[in-house]
C-alpha cells in the first residue's frame, strides 16, 4: 500500500487543479498505481515530466530495445520492483533477449551482448555503482550512439531513475498482473 492517500481534485491546491485535470484526462482517470499516481499530487511537474517522457520514448534517437535496456539496468540498479515490471516484457518484445533479462535480474554473468547492448549495461551500471563513468566507458557509448543519442541515453537513465526514487520512496504497489518475476533484492 502506498504510503499516502490517492490525490484527489480537492486535495490539490487551487492553482493547480487545471494542471490535475489535465493529467488525469490525458491519463483516462486519477492514477491508482505507478509513478504518476504519487506525482500527481505536484501536478505541473508531473504534467512537465511526462511530456518530457512523452519525447524520450516516441522521439528519441535511440533504438526501442536501447531504450528498454537502459531502463532495465536503471530498474535493476535502482532494486526498483514497479519499473522491471512494467519493461522485462516489453524489453523482450522490443528484442533484448531473455537471456539477458534473466541475467540483469538475477545478477549473473550476462551473455554476449550486441555493441550498443553492452555499452548501455556498462555505461549504466558503472554511474549507478560509482556516480561517475570512465574516460573509456564514455568513449565507448558514444561511439556507439553519437552526442545526440548518448545525451538521450543519459536523459532516458535519469528519467526512469526519477521513477524509481517515486515508487520507491512512496512504496507503490505493483499491479496484481504481473506478467514477469519480481527482482531479487
Amino acid at each position: 500500500m502506498a504510503r499516502v492517500p490517492t490525490a484527489t481534485r480537492e486535495n490539490i491546491p487551487h492553482n493547480l487543479q487545471n494542471a490535475f485535470d489535465t493529467m488525469v484526462q490525458s491519463r483516462g482517470g486519477v492514477p491508482r498505481t505507478g509513478p504518476l499516481s504519487v506525482m500527481i499530487n505536484s501536478p505541473e511537474a508531473a504534467r512537465r515530466a511526462f511530456h518530457f517522457s512523452d519525447y524520450l520514448r516516441n522521439e528519441s534517437t535511440l533504438p526501442k530495445h536501447v531504450q528498454e535496456l537502459a531502463m532495465l539496468v536503471t530498474a535493476r540498479e535502482m532494486d526498483c520492483q514497479y519499473v522491471w515490471n512494467a519493461h522485462a516484457a516489453s524489453g523482450k518484445q522490443a528484442g533484448l533477449t531473455t537471456g539477458l533479462v534473466e541475467a540483469l535480474r538475477d545478477q549473473k554473468p550476462l551473455p554476449a551482448l550486441k555493441p550498443e547492448e553492452a555499452a548501455v549495461v556498462k555505461y549504466g551500471q558503472e554511474f549507478y555503482r560509482t556516480h561517475r563513468v570512465s574516460k573509456g566507458t564514455f568513449q565507448e557509448a558514444l561511439e556507439q550512439f553519437g552526442v545526440q543519442g548518448l545525451a538521450e541515453l543519459i536523459m532516458l537513465m535519469g528519467f526512469y531513475a526519477m521513477l524509481a526514487f517515486n515508487v520507491n520512496t512512496f512504496d507503490v504497489d505493483l499491479p496484481d498482473q504481473r506478467t514477469e518475476p519480481v527482482l531479487p533484492v
